[in-house]
Parts: C-alpha cells; structure tokens; sequence
C-alpha cells in the first residue's frame, strides 16, 4: 500500500499533527554510555524524505531525521548545553519542539509564536540547556511532519538515577491511513474505535455514538519495526531493566504490558513519582513518556507489546527474552484490560475524596476551561465554545501561582500538553490527589470529567502554547496560550 497524505487544512500551523509514522528496523537503543563529558553536546539534524516499509505489503513517503524514523536518540548530561543544527531539506518550512524541556522561549520552536520556521534548504540553530533531567522527546511542530515521521527521543541523565543493568528506550509509533485523517479533520471518520476492551477509552463511548474524529492506522511499531522483525531484547537472570516508553502516536492512547512481569512506575513524562507504583499495565496518553522497571527473575521468552482491538495489534511487539531461549514460544497478554491492574494518576498520587475543590495556601492566576465541540460532522475542538487562536489565553507574571482547571463536556480523552513547564495533577473528577503528580501531558477524562493543574510562572517569559496533544482535536482549535506580562 503506498500512502499518500492530502489534508484539509493549510501547510503550516501552529501545532502539528502527530501521526507518527513507522520505519525501517533498526535495534533497539540500550542506554549503557554516558553523556560525553564535554561542556556542549553538538549535534546536527537534517530533515529529509524517507521511503520505508514497516510491514509487508506496507510502504510509506515520509520524512525522517538523519535517515531515521524515530530519529536519533540523543543523550545530554544535567547541566550540559546542547547546541542542535537543524538542516530543513524537508520540502517545506519546518520547527523542532523540545517536549518537556524548560528552556528559552526562542527555543521552543512553535513557528510563528517562538521562532520564524526555518525555510526549505535553511537552517535553525537551537542552543539550550535541556532541564529537567528525564525522558523527554523532540519532534516537528509543523503540520503534517510529525504524521510522516520527524520524532524522537531525548534522555537528561540525572546524576542521583538508581543503577540499572540495562536503560532501553521504545518510542510505539504508527502508520496513519492518510484518507481517515483527511476524513477525521472533518469530523467524518469511518474508522473504528480499537481501543483494548476494558479500557476508559470503551467505557466512555455510548452504543450508538459515531467517532467522526478516530484515525486507523495501517501498521504498529516499536523503534521504527513491526513484529517479527522488532529486535529482540536480551536479558540475563537476575537484571533490573529500565524501560523509557514514549507513545508517539497522534491520536490514541497507549497501553503497555509485558507478559509475566510486574511493571514498577518511577517517572511520568520524564518527572520522578511521589513513590513509585507496581502496575500490570501502563497506560500512555498521546505524547506521554514512563520509566518502568522490571527485574529478571528466571529465564523465558515475553512479550512487551501494546494491547489494542485492533487485528494488527500484534505488530506492537517486541521478544524480551534470557539466553538460551532465542528459539522459544514467547509468552504473550491478552488484548483486554479485564481485571488487569493499570497505572492511573489515581493510584499514583493516591486519590482521595475531599471535596470538589483541592485545598490550597495560594492561587494568584485562576482559568477555567470548558472542553466542548467535536461533533460528528463538524471539525470543531473548542476551550469555552472559541477555537485558536481566538480562545482565552492564561496572563501570568513572574513568580504566580497558576491553577487552570478543566471540564470536558466531549465524550473523547484529551491528552493535554504545556510548553516550557511542569505542572502538578491535584484534582481529577472532584477528588484531591494527596501526592500531587508533576507532569507536561495529562489524560482529561470525558463526559463532565474535571482535572486541575498547579504550577509556578517560573520559566523564561514569552507565549507557551497549553494545547491537546491529539492532533485532531489540537488542528481543530483546542489550543491556547500561557503568557508571561
């Protein structure tokens, strides 16, 4: 299947869709070498087409960083500088967002609200030091790159990190079926619901509703394969395993199982939990990142995959196994999350009941957001009944205490991202969280469902973009700004 993308809407906008696509294989990438000693990391990227095939029978015109899709992984120290040459070959204007970094307004690369998009056959220089230490990501801000494949990881070593004999990254991307995004920017989308059963995302959903805005995707991918031909992972009897996990793709929520483990949960989106939490299953929101770990405790064969309803769900899978057992059956999950144990900022920050509104010393900026639109047939994704850019963006001054909170009155998950700051999670659904989860990207649930943020207004002054990171929705207008006066 050769695919091409036709969208309705203009080449360059503020956000980009993130469909991320699949790739051609490459390994796995353990994290076993420093950061180089060195002041500065430099590193050029150059964007350019790629043709690659994830599956058989599966061809895609995309676009990739340094010949790769997920580009490259990089890797700096705490406190290091990174200096990035970007080299646009891509055919178009073109930015990299650095998600979850706090750095210099100019350098958060949104085009035409932080930076002029560097021109085709240009370049941008993007000079920062990359804080906070953690699992972060860079990708194109520029609609529709990040659908053909300009992504990647990038890891902050944290000097106080506990030891693991192994550190691994995945980044689970998918190949968008380019008519169903076409369809699905106009609210008309055909494609079915493949969320796992069991899942929120099901429970959510009426009997008779029509989606309008769901994509499908023609192929699953961890690391820019699709099973059989993902790399293996080898382990020894014994190891404690540092799994990095990014769900890249544009739309859909993620969820991650590895058969016959436990999963312990230390970092969400690069930012250490209040205490870890053991779970079966994670549960990943487009754009959101978690460290688990797993310890190797007698040999076998398993499979880290993603669960989906989806037919081709197998093809998000990878073999984790000991030596000796290359050759062997690997233990798989079933596509369902019944009576599994998953992660929820619930649980993480140990929820409870006390009253619809969490208590507080001090609140200098409040905003409230109602989520609404996406009805079928209509592109619309609104924040209090506006679309972007005419929503009501949140006006701070240096050293204010920010509470934004959200209701949404659609029946759809929204992943909802903040440029250039760590928020904390202290209320979902009228319930306090007693540890507050620090975050860039939090899951709102549906239906009425409420979640409050708090952060300080302690980064470099400028325009940050609070947006949902479904793309879809973030195309239709749900999108504002954080400005610093």
């Amino acid at each position: 299947m050769a695919d091409r993308l036709t969208l309705s809407r203009g080449a360059v906008l503020l956000g980009g869709v993130s469909l991320a696509a699949a790739m051609s294989v490459r390994r796995l990438s353990p994290l076993q070498a420093p950061a180089a000693a060195s002041e500065a990391v430099e590193v050029t990227l150059t964007a350019a087409p790629r043709l690659f095939a994830p599956f058989a029978g599966i061809s895609y015109q995309g676009l990739a960083y340094n010949g790769s899709i997920p580009g490259p992984l990089l890797r700096v120290r705490q406190g290091q500088r990174l200096r990035v040459r970007y080299v646009n070959r891509s055919g178009g204007e073109s930015t990299i967002h650095w998600h979850g970094m706090i750095l210099p307004n100019a350098m958060d690369g949104v085009p035409n609200l932080t930076q002029p998009p560097a021109p085709d056959g240009g370049t941008f220089l993007y000079d920062f030091v990359p804080q906070p230490a953690g699992t972060r990501w860079y990708h194109s801000h520029v609609f529709p790159q990040l659908i053909k494949g300009l992504f990647g990881m990038i890891i902050v070593e944290d000097p106080h990190d506990e030891h693991a004999d192994q550190d691994l990254a995945l980044v689970f991307h998918d190949v968008a079926k380019a008519a169903s995004v076409d369809a699905a920017m106009r609210g008309i989308s055909t494609a079915p619901m493949v969320d796992p059963f069991g899942s929120p995302e099901r429970r959510a959903m009426g009997p008779e509703e029509k989606m309008g805005d769901e994509v499908g995707y023609a192929a699953h991918c961890i690391n820019g394969a699709s099973y059989p031909k993902t790399a293996p992972i080898l382990v020894r009897v014994g190891q404690r395993i540092r799994l990095r996990i990014l769900n890249a793709n544009p739309t859909q929520t993620r969820y991650v199982r590895l058969a016959g483990h436990t999963l312990r949960v230390t970092h969400s989106d690069g930012n250490p939990l209040p205490q870890p939490v053991e779970v079966e299953a994670l549960r990943l929101g487009a754009a959101e990142r978690y460290d688990a770990w797993f310890e190797v405790n007698k040999p076998g064969a398993w499979l880290l995959q993603g669960l989906s309803a989806d037919p081709m769900a197998f093809q998000q899978a990878v073999v984790v196994h000991t030596p000796g057992m290359e050759g062997a059956t690997p233990l798989g999950s079933a596509q369902s999350l019944e009576g599994v144990r998953s992660f929820t900022y619930e649980l993480a920050g140990a929820a409870q009941a006390l009253g619809t509104r969490p208590r507080v010393e001090r609140v200098d900026v409040r905003r409230s957001y109602v989520l609404g639109g996406g009805r079928y047939g209509s592109e619309r994704w609104t924040m209090n009944g506006e679309v972007w850019p005419n929503t009501a963006g949140v006006i701070v001054r240096r050293g204010d205490r920010v509470e934004v909170r959200f209701t949404n009155k659609t029946d759809m998950h929204h992943p909802m991202h903040l440029h250039g700051h760590v928020f904390e999670i202290v209320e979902i659904g009228g319930r306090a969280l007693r540890d507050p989860l620090p975050k860039d990207t939090a899951l709102v649930d549906p239906n009425g469902g409420t979640m409050t943020w708090r952060f300080r207004a302690d980064s470099p002054p400028g325009r940050w973009l609070l947006h949902c990171h479904n793309e879809i929705h973030m195309m239709g207008g749900l999108m504002t700004a954080v400005e610093y006066r």
